[in-house]
């Protein structure tokens, strides 16, 4: 039987308290991701060898490491080397550095469907690679990379439950610290798997709207 008294006193308060450092993780990390994104698999595209080298480079070895790895590198390693994160900047800057590198392979991939024609279309018509980059090849580019990135933000919000193990304390930090006080496990988890589920549900809702709003007519079924 659940113990409402336990869930609205204890439970809700503490997720609560989570949810909002959850929250103030996984926008910005997105945010900054997908910027980051564009602009790597840009380069990974459009430019010199030794960059697009590096790039892919740079794509393969976050893609490789597990991020929880990456999360204890960058918190407990850097600081040998003289570098220094608070908690939350360990997580933050992990998590953008990794959903950079798979949001650069989205949009590789959508840049490389844009078909020739209208690159050569564009420089016909004076523009230099760059505005041609920036003016017809990004935005139809972005649009059509849009749900592999939305989803890689379904797994960002997932995985931030990762940065409790760096001492962050964001949803699941505060989930466990309640949990092993209390040993009321199956209370907090099944709350706290409703919050993560909440957040999920929420992003898709949002994500399927912008992919309404900003479909390209004639590109895929509708």
């Amino acid at each position: 039987m659940i113990d409402t008294v336990f869930l609205s006193q204890d439970v809700l308060p503490t997720l609560n308290k989570g949810l909002l450092l959850s929250l103030g993780l996984i926008i910005p990390a997105a945010t900054l991701g997908f910027a980051c994104g564009v602009m790597l698999g840009c380069l990974r595209t459009f430019g010199p060898r030794w960059l697009r080298r590096l790039g892919d480079a740079y794509t393969a070895l976050l893609r490789g490491v597990p991020l929880a790895v990456q999360l204890m590198m960058i918190y407990f390693a850097l600081p040998k080397l003289g570098i220094y994160f608070e908690p939350y900047g360990a997580a933050l800057t992990s998590f953008t550095l990794c959903t950079a590198a798979y949001q650069s392979e989205y949009i590789r991939g959508a840049l490389l469907s844009i078909r020739q024609g209208q690159i050569k279309a564009a420089q016909a018509l004076g523009f230099t690679t760059l505005q041609t980059i920036i003016w017809i090849v990004i935005p139809q580019a972005a649009r059509r990379a849009l749900p592999g990135c939305g989803n890689e933000i379904i797994y960002l919000i997932k995985y931030s439950s990762l940065a409790y193990l760096v001492t962050c304390m964001e949803l699941m930090g505060h989930g466990k610290a309640l949990a092993s006080d209390t040993f009321r496990f199956t209370e907090v988890f099944l709350t706290m798997g409703l919050y993560y589920l909440g957040m999920v549900t929420l992003a898709t809702w949002l994500l399927h709207w912008l992919e309404r709003r900003y479909h390209i007519p004639g590109f895929g079924a509708r």
